[in-house]
C-alpha cells in the first residue's frame, strides 16, 4: 500500500507525477461556506512556481490551479474539493540516460527496489514537482484558517544556505518578500546571491536550512501522546522531499542547555492572560500550543541533480558514473519555503478542526 494522504479531520491526497499530464490534490473535510475560489489558491502557487529567479530550476510552469468540485457560487460546500495543475513544460528527453542508472543521493534505487518499476522521468512521483499540490491544499487551509483564526500568521523563511547563516540580531520580517531567498537579513541576501551564483555556474548544489513560525495561534491545539501538534508538523515537513531533520523551539540545540536555562518562566499579564519569559519550547508544550509563536526548522540537503561526475550502478549491477543532466534547483531550499508554509497550514487547520471537534473552546481558565 502507498500511503497518499495526510491528516485527521482535514484530509489531503496529492496525486501526479513530475512528467505526467497534470497533477493534484483531492481534500476532503474542509468545513463548508469557507469563501474560496482559484486566485486565492494561486496567490501561494506563483510563490513556489519554478523559473522565477536564476536561483531556482529554469523549467517554464504557469502552475495554473483549476478546481473542479467541492466549491459552489464561491463557498466550499463541504464535499470533497478536487485541485488540478497542468504539466506544460516537461523534457523526458533530459532523463533518457538514467532509465538504467541510479542517481546518487535520489529515490531511484530505493522506488526500484521496493516496487521494481519507476518512472525516471524527472523522479515520477518522488520529484519536487509533487509540492505544487500540497501548496495548493495550503491555499485550501489558509482560506479556512483566515475565516476561523484572523489574527493567524505563518510564515517561512531561509535562515542558513550551506554553511552560511542569518544574522538574528538584523532579522526583519518585512525583508522576507523582497529577496529570491526568502530570507529576513538584507546583508546575508546580498552575501548569498554571489555565493550560490557561483555554486550555480559550476553545476553544483547546497542545501539549507528554513524556519517556519507561525503567530497568532491560541493556546489548547493539539493532543497528548499520538496526535501531538509537534509530532504532525514535524511529520509533514518530513514528508518534504530532500528534507533530513526537523526540530520545534530550541530543538538540537536544548541538549546543550541546563533545566535553569531551558524553562521558560510563567507570570501573568497585564491582560489576565499567561506570559513566558521565553520560547525555548517552540510554543508547544506536552504536544499542545501554548499561545506563543509556533517556531520550527528543518534541513534540506543538496539537490542531488548535479552536473559533476558521480560514482554509480545500473539496474543490471554494473558499476559506472552518471551527470545528471536537466533543469534543477542549485537550492532546492528556495521554493521549500512556501511548501513548509502551506504544510504547516494544512496541519494546523487540522488540529483547529480536531480541538472544536472534541472540546469546542478551551476549558481550562487561570484566574
Amino acid at each position: 500500500m502507498s500511503i497518499n494522504t495526510f491528516g485527521h479531520l482535514f484530509r489531503v491526497t496529492t496525486w501526479g507525477e513530475s512528467h505526467g499530464p497534470a497533477l493534484g490534490a483531492t481534500i476532503d473535510g474542509c468545513p463548508p461556506g469557507v469563501a474560496l475560489d482559484e486566485a486565492m489558491i494561486q496567490q501561494w502557487l506563483d510563490r513556489r512556481k519554478p523559473g522565477q529567479s536564476k536561483y531556482t530550476t529554469q523549467r517554464r510552469e504557469a502552475d495554473e490551479v483549476r478546481i473542479l468540485s467541492g466549491v459552489f457560487q464561491g463557498q466550499t460546500t463541504g464535499t470533497p474539493i478536487q485541485l488540478m495543475i497542468e504539466n506544460t513544460d516537461q523534457r523526458s528527453k533530459d532523463y533518457g540516460d538514467i532509465a538504467e542508472k541510479f542517481r546518487p543521493g535520489h529515490a531511484d534505487i530505493t522506488y526500484w527496489q521496493k516496487y521494481g518499476i519507476r518512472d525516471y522521468r524527472g523522479g515520477g512521483r518522488s520529484s519536487a514537482r509533487e509540492t505544487a499540490a500540497r501548496v495548493a491544499a495550503g491555499g485550501v487551509a489558509r482560506a479556512a484558517l483566515a475565516a476561523m483564526l484572523p489574527d493567524l500568521r505563518i510564515t517561512g523563511y531561509m535562515v542558513q544556505m550551506g554553511p552560511h547563516k542569518i544574522d538574528r540580531a538584523r532579522f526583519d520580517w518585512a525583508e522576507i518578500e523582497t529577496n529570491p531567498f526568502w530570507v529576513p537579513d538584507t546583508v546575508a541576501a546580498a552575501d548569498w546571491a554571489a555565493y550560490l551564483d557561483d555554486l550555480r555556474k559550476s553545476g553544483n548544489s547546497v542545501g539549507a536550512v528554513i524556519e517556519v513560525t507561525a503567530r497568532g495561534l491560541p493556546a489548547g491545539l493539539g493532543a497528548p501522546i499520538y496526535a501531538k501538534l509537534d509530532t504532525d508538523l514535524a511529520a509533514a515537513m518530513m514528508s518534504i522531499n530532500a528534507v533530513k531533520g526537523v526540530e520545534i523551539g530550541e530543538g538540537m540545540a536544548s541538549a546543550a542547555l541546563t533545566g535553569v536555562d531551558n524553562a521558560d518562566e510563567i507570570s501573568m499579564g497585564n491582560d489576565g492572560r499567561p506570559v513566558f519569559s521565553s520560547n525555548h519550547a517552540g510554543g508547544i508544550l506536552g504536544g499542545i500550543s501554548t499561545g506563543q509563536d509556533v517556531v520550527l526548522r528543518f534541513a534540506v540537503k543538496p539537490t542531488s541533480s548535479i552536473l559533476t561526475p558521480r560514482k554509480t550502478i545500473t539496474k543490471s549491477g554494473e558499476n559506472t558514473e552518471i551527470i545528471t543532466k536537466g533543469r534543477h534547483d542549485p537550492c532546492v531550499g528556495i521554493r521549500a519555503v512556501p511548501v513548509a508554509e502551506a504544510m504547516m497550514a494544512c496541519v494546523l487547520l487540522d488540529h483547529v478542526l480536531l480541538h472544536r471537534g472534541q472540546v469546542g473552546e478551551n476549558r481550562g481558565h487561570i484566574g
